[in-house]
């Protein structure tokens, strides 16, 4: 490996973790191909494989992914204690995106939107899972239920990983799960299923907050913001279309289970991509490793301030903050908001309209032509974020949501399609407008020792409504459009007063 690739490896400068990581990937790839042959044996009936026996070669094949799970994490977990200097960077004095930075963009654009395929695929598995196994609703809401748990843990337990590891190190050791949870496709029980899809949320759950966490540290002030935005917008765009087309083109001819064991391509193309993904040269400097940070912060354009004799202008550090804890709670707060509207209000929101009488394709119509109208919202934000401020832009599109809310509570008397429409409209836009701004301004607001794990409990705070709306259906306690709607918007307007009065700007600010 060259200097460059030890950089960006913490844990592989020395060659027996090189040689950990490599064996392990090796083991937990030959553990999901000794899952094939199951797989396969089902050809002849659809590839249906409920309730077969697991063969021996399956235990093996779980058992080398566990080990080499473990051992390619030890080869990741970096060799050097943390010395935390305290070391300035400077960035030039007109500082321009480079070749890097695209480089860097198009590849961590491009993980997301393989890490988002991974739960977007559940939608798409469901009805075959259903049909399968011979299940009820209530019975296959448990799978949901534990992806979305999965992802809740995942992202804190990625965090803290990021800030022990190393931003690199956690997107590959993520990778390196997403391979080995692909045998979820060649599962015979759902009790199996349930367990690896909470495993393949756990291990997708994380990967967002840690790209925003090197993103941050990456990128120039100036750009840092829309770039953030625009990464995050986009890897979740693209993660659905991919899942949608993969959906289509696989499920027919090789069932349900192939989008399962799609984990294992993309996976390893994760790994590979890896060599395009530096470490984060201010985590390399809390090693201590001031020649691999200063060669990473030249591909960049920027230079160890102690490099220079002359002052060199960089942007402000962000003004100080009342304080980390009213912050957090305040971007907590908003991300549970957000939750609750994409997991609770938007998903119970078509039975309700159906309640009230209306056709299931007219209930369709009003979502599709809500969902049309807000797909430019991903460029607005981040225009508004990147150009004209940070705090600002989040608390519109909180407001946004808000009324969005408070139009859904009114129109309970069924006001007609325009009021239907316009409501909807304004809170799928503001809900998504919060989802692409949140976890970006975060990773802005917080300094590198505790980015990861910072962004990562505001990232489990925005999937935690997932398992509060899934958990209410598996309990039979789905509550009236109205209440929901009514709580969430308390939890809006709260989220608007503790984001006013608590957290900062950060636009064009370095990042600490």
């Amino acid at each position: 490996m060259g200097a460059a690739a030890k950089s960006a490896f913490p844990a592989l400068g020395e060659r027996r973790h090189l040689v950990a990581f490599i064996v392990g990937c090796v083991a937990v790839t030959a553990g999901v191909l000794l899952h094939i042959p199951m797989y396969w044996m089902g050809r002849h009936q659809g590839f249906q494989l409920a309730e077969m026996p697991m063969d021996a070669s399956m235990y093996w094949g779980m058992a080398a992914i566990l080990a080499g799970s473990a051992l390619a994490a030890w080869g990741l977990l970096p060799a050097e204690r943390w010395k935390a200097p305290r070391v300035d960077i400077a960035a030039p004095d007109h500082p321009r995106l480079g070749r890097a930075h695209y480089v860097l963009m198009v590849v961590l654009t491009a993980a997301l939107v393989i890490d988002v395929m991974k739960p977007a695929s559940l939608g798409f598995v469901l009805p075959g899972v259903r049909a399968e196994y011979e299940l009820g609703t209530l019975q296959v809401a448990w799978l949901p239920f534990a992806a979305l748990c999965g992802t809740v843990l995942g992202s804190i337990l990625w965090g803290v990983l990021a800030d022990v590891f190393g931003r690199r190190a956690s997107i590959l050791l993520s990778s390196v799960l997403f391979v080995g949870t692909s045998i979820c496709g060649a599962m015979p029980s759902f009790g199996w299923n349930v367990g690896m899809c909470f495993l393949m949320g756990a291990a997708a759950g994380g990967m967002l907050p840690v790209t925003y966490a090197l993103l941050a540290e990456t990128m120039p002030a100036r750009h840092r913001g829309w770039v953030l935005v625009l990464v995050g917008g986009l890897g979740s765009v693209g993660g659905y279309l991919v899942a949608s087309l993969a959906a289509a083109w696989l499920e027919p001819i090789l069932s349900w289970r192939a989008l399962w064991f799609l984990n294992l391509p993309t996976g390893l193309a994760l790994v590979a991509l890896s060599a395009l993904i530096p470490e984060s040269p201010r985590f390399l400097l809390r090693l201590g490793r001031r020649e691999e940070a200063r060669a990473t912060l030249a591909r960049f354009g920027s230079i160890l301030r102690d490099d220079v004799s002359a002052p060199v202008q960089v942007p402000s550090p962000a003004a100080p903050a009342p304080g980390l804890l009213p912050m957090t709670i305040a971007l907590s707060v908003c991300g549970l908001a957000s939750g609750l509207i994409n997991f609770g209000v938007l998903l119970w929101l078509p039975a309700h309209m159906v309640s009230l009488g209306h056709s299931l394709a007219w209930s369709s119509s009003v979502l599709a032509a809500s969902s049309f109208l807000a797909l430019p919202t991903v460029l607005a934000a981040a225009w508004l974020y990147g150009r004209w401020s940070s705090k600002r832009a989040i608390l519109g599109a909180l407001v946004c949501a808000a009324l969005g809310l408070a139009g859904v509570i009114h129109v309970q008397d069924d006001l007609g399609t325009t009021g239907w429409l316009a409501s909807v409209t304004l809170l799928i836009v503001g809900s998504n407008a919060i989802v692409a701004m949140l976890l970006p301004y975060a990773a802005e607001s917080y300094a590198v020792a505790t980015r990861g794990r910072a962004v990562g409990w505001i990232a489990a705070c925005t999937k935690l409504g997932g398992p509060l709306s899934q958990g209410l259906t598996l309990l039979g306690m789905v509550p009236a459009l109205g209440s929901a709607a009514l709580v969430t918007a308390v939890a809006s307007v709260a989220s608007i007063g503790l984001v006013a009065s608590f957290c900062i700007e950060t636009r064009r600010h370095d990042a600490l």
